[in-house]
């Protein structure tokens, strides 16, 4: 196979010296259209027998004396190009079958038809060379099918596979969507250090470098919260970001090391007013990209359309374990009643208990989008305490699909109750906890300033455009995953 594929690049190599000796440059420059393929296809009508120059790469050839047929994919689609020797002229057809392959970047003049079988065509009169590959693309009924070589040359899986390239435009969409909401809210989009001196504003671990100059370690960013919290205590009411965050943990289906991550805050809010701006912005994105609230994921059909369901955290607890965690009184209790459901460390608090115990049996059934809200204290160290009852939490998850989407709080802005949270966070590190946060001085000083009461979100930009363009694993939406060295 070595052998044969050696043999294959070197007659594409000895083909440059052939182009070149008949006077055509087999890497040309820039390129002048006037229509895409899809521009063509769509409106026939009023293309019908008209001149048109496009440009994409030959994705097949097929050759009939003194004929032949090619097929040509640009950035919208492809369209067939018929190829005459009394058109091209004897000397350029000579060279465009013997010189051209499958893989080939091209510009085609001609005139738009359709054939005797109905597909749409275009007559060449002129085939400009603009790239000649040197690769031979992947068999054309295989494909490129290997999931693995298919993330790693994301080149190539776009070349073979045009579904693929529609879920990046969808991607592309999607955000700029989320952006055109936000905007038309008067939210302002600012960017935020990647670099932190402290990597706070998750529970997650970090990864560590190291700045030279300063010599310091500093570590790539797990949250944008913390730096966009002190711009509401600056005066910047309304303010998000979309950027990427980077999380030194596993790999799955639905986590990747690098991640992109939207962020936004609004003064004077709270989690009400975090409901209502992750439902109607997500079923407006929705409606925008894909025309319907209505989706289906994984042959589930999900409807982002508001309202979504609303349920508590101990509600849902109990619904599906029949555990009902309000009654307990003490950490004991709860241990107690959860033996046998699962695994107990004997010094874990109930709101960790309630937490695992939601892991365990709620989140597979949370199919349509849910908000679950009043968090236990002990996992939400930044948002505030509910006022009737201080082991909970203003905050919710918003599920889909049994995978959390959105993460949303009515933010702690009292900065004595900050630093005594930060401080348990501190114990649990010390404790071998390597994802609690760290205490952030400054970020108490800020607070001690005042920031105005405020609510705010997080929204997974990747997770929401798997469940938009039903892709079943990030990888398939983050346009270069995150590889193991193939070595």
């Amino acid at each position: 196979m070595e052998t044969e594929l050696t043999e294959l690049l070197q007659i594409r190599r000895d083909k440059i010296d052939a182009l070149r000796d008949k006077g055509i440059e087999p890497f040309s420059g820039r390129f002048e259209r006037t229509d895409f393929s899809s521009d063509i296809k769509d409106d026939f009508e009023n293309y019908e027998s008209k001149s048109v120059i496009i440009a994409g790469r030959i994705m097949a050839k097929r050759e009939h004396g003194k004929t032949a047929f090619i097929n040509v994919a640009d950035m919208y689609g492809s369209i067939q190009v018929y190829v005459r020797q009394d058109r091209l002229g004897e000397e350029a057809f000579a060279s465009f079958t013997g010189l051209f392959d499958i893989g080939d970047i091209v510009g085609i003049e001609g005139e738009v038809f359709k054939t005797q079988k109905g597909e749409i065509s275009i007559k060449s009169s002129k085939i400009t060379m603009l790239t000649k590959g040197l690769l031979p693309l992947p068999e054309k009924y295989h494909g490129l099918k290997d999931v693995e070589l298919r993330y790693r040359q994301r080149y190539v899986d776009l070349i073979m596979n045009p579904e693929v390239k529609d879920t990046f435009i969808a991607r592309s969409k999607i955000i700029k969507e989320i952006r055109n909401f936000l905007d038309s809210k008067d939210f302002l989009e600012v960017e935020t250090p990647v670099l932190h001196p402290l990597a706070g504003g998750a529970s997650a671990r970090p990864f560590i470098t190291h700045h030279n100059t300063l010599d310091m370690s500093l570590y790539m960013r797990i949250a944008l919260e913390l730096h966009l919290k002190r711009l509401l205590v600056g005066g910047i009411e309304k303010v998000y970001e979309i950027g990427r965050v980077f999380r030194n943990e596993g790999m799955s289906v639905r986590h990747n090391p690098e991640f992109t991550l939207l962020e936004l805050y609004q003064a004077y809010g709270d989690l009400s007013d975090m409901m209502n701006i992750a439902e109607n912005m997500i079923a407006e994105v929705a409606t925008k990209v894909l025309g319907t609230t209505l989706v289906t994921y994984q042959e589930t059909e999900i409807d982002f359309k508001p309202p979504w369901n609303r349920i508590s955290m101990v509600e849902a607890v109990k619904k599906y374990s029949g555990i009902d965690f309000s009654t307990f009184k003490e950490d004991a209790e709860a241990r107690e009643a959860c033996k046998g459901k699962i695994t107990i460390d004997d010094n874990i608090c109930k709101g960790d208990l309630l937490n695992e115990m939601f892991e365990a049996y709620v989140e597979e059934h949370l199919i349509q989008p849910t908000f679950v809200y009043d968090y236990p204290i002990e996992i939400s160290p930044l948002a505030k305490k509910k006022s009737d009852d201080p082991d909970f939490t203003y905050r919710y998850e918003a599920f889909v699909f049994g995978r959390e989407l959105i993460n949303a709080f009515s933010e702690l802005n009292d900065p004595i109750d900050q630093k005594e949270r930060f401080l348990k966070q501190v114990e649990k590190k010390e404790s071998g906890d390597d994802e609690a946060q760290p205490y952030d001085e400054d970020f108490i000083t800020a607070l001690e300033y005042g920031m105005p009461p405020a609510g705010g979100l997080g929204i997974g930009i990747d997770r929401l455009v798997m469940f938009l363009t039903d892709s079943p694993s990030i990888r398939d939406v983050i346009i270069y995953p995150t590889m193991r060295d193939k070595k």
